[in-house]
């Protein structure tokens, strides 16, 4: 059996020190992707987990299980690398969407074969989704991802949309120099569409561990650029655990957010424990450790103790992280690892 937290107090739900409880799973679904976005990954790729080493459907099934029958998580958002490469997604979805209570379900994609697929995925139990542009640029898609897929990506949200995976949400990612002129057009093009954008800073968390500050475009900048062509005011809707500082666009009902992870941490409201596509358990985004419940799951424990690991890892779950501290160290895993 897991030993408890000796201070932790009696408390089925995933507690912290710092009063904080995690009640949105994240669930990287695979670490694979078939962009290779320069933020992100090497052009060549990485060298992909062993399928041996990812928990299969089963095992993933029932720790997503126990999250939300034992531990009270509410929302569970499937992510990767690109969790639509993984076989069995819409299983996955729809062994989700039958637990009780149900949880929210959502994904985070890039929209590449979605045309497909968002009508299956959304007759599976999928709510609602996420989907990364950072550019609508032909030759600028190309040089980010280093693919001729930008087509695929605005097909692939035009489906979400009229399957019904409302709000769509559009994630962007702005880099000096790269695409940072497109603030305006990216606001532009959603509004007109109908999706939600958000602005997401650019984070330490790439494979190459290239990561420079003075590349990223902060929320100040973007906010500003925006403010050039648009009224922006603060939107009434309260933020909650929400990553995003929300603002209406022109009087509303369209709004534009942005998520400013390094120049304004939210760190003393996160809601979130992640799970890695190989089963390890991780507190925090930038984790520098990680809580193995493959190994124990494969060996025979049961719900109760898994559930008790879960909660001793997130009792010793950080203040925030140290982005912004001397002597910060970026996880050894990348993004497409960890999972967004």
């Amino acid at each position: 059996m897991a030993t408890p937290a000796p201070d932790r107090p009696d408390e089925p739900r995933l507690l912290d020190r710092f009063g904080r409880v995690a009640t949105d799973l994240r669930v990287s679904l695979t670490d694979r992707c078939n962009l290779r976005c320069t933020y992100c990954m090497p052009a060549e790729g990485l060298d992909w987990m062993p399928r041996g080493e990812m928990l299969s459907d089963g095992e993933l099934a029932r720790l997503i299980r126990i999250a939300v029958e034992l531990l009270g998580v509410t929302n569970v958002r499937f992510t990767g690398g690109e969790p639509t490469l993984r076989k069995g997604i819409e299983s996955i979805i729809a062994g989700t969407a039958a637990l009780v209570p149900r949880p929210r379900i959502s994904m985070t994609t890039n929209a590449i074969g979605l045309a497909r697929s968002a009508g299956r995925l959304v007759g599976a139990g999928l709510d609602r989704i996420n989907v990364s542009l950072d550019t609508l640029r032909q030759e600028r898609f190309l040089a980010l991802t280093r693919r001729d897929r930008l087509d695929d990506v605005l097909d692939g949200l035009a489906a979400a949309r009229d399957a019904g995976l409302t709000p769509v949400k559009v994630n962007a990612v702005l880099v000096r120099g790269r695409n940072d002129d497109e603030a305006v057009a990216l606001l532009r093009y959603c509004l007109e569409q109908g999706y939600e954008l958000r602005f997401i800073e650019q984070m330490p968390l790439d494979a190459q561990h290239g990561w420079d500050r003075a590349d990223m475009v902060t929320a100040e900048e973007i906010l500003t650029a925006l403010r050039a062509e648009f009224d922006l005011v603060p939107s009434p809707v309260p933020r909650g655990a929400a990553p995003a500082e929300r603002w209406q666009v022109d009087g509303g009902p369209g709004e534009v957010g942005v998520i400013a992870s390094v120049t304004r941490p939210f760190c003393g409201d996160c809601d979130r424990t992640r799970l890695t596509a190989d089963g390890q358990l991780r507190s925090c985004l930038f984790s520098q450790t990680e809580t193995d419940l493959r190994a124990p799951l494969r060996a025979g424990a049961g719900d109760e103790e898994i559930a008790g690991l879960w909660r001793t890892a997130m009792w010793g779950k950080l203040a925030g992280h140290t982005i912004n501290e001397a002597g910060f160290a970026q996880p050894l895993r990348p993004m497409s690892a960890i999972g967004g």
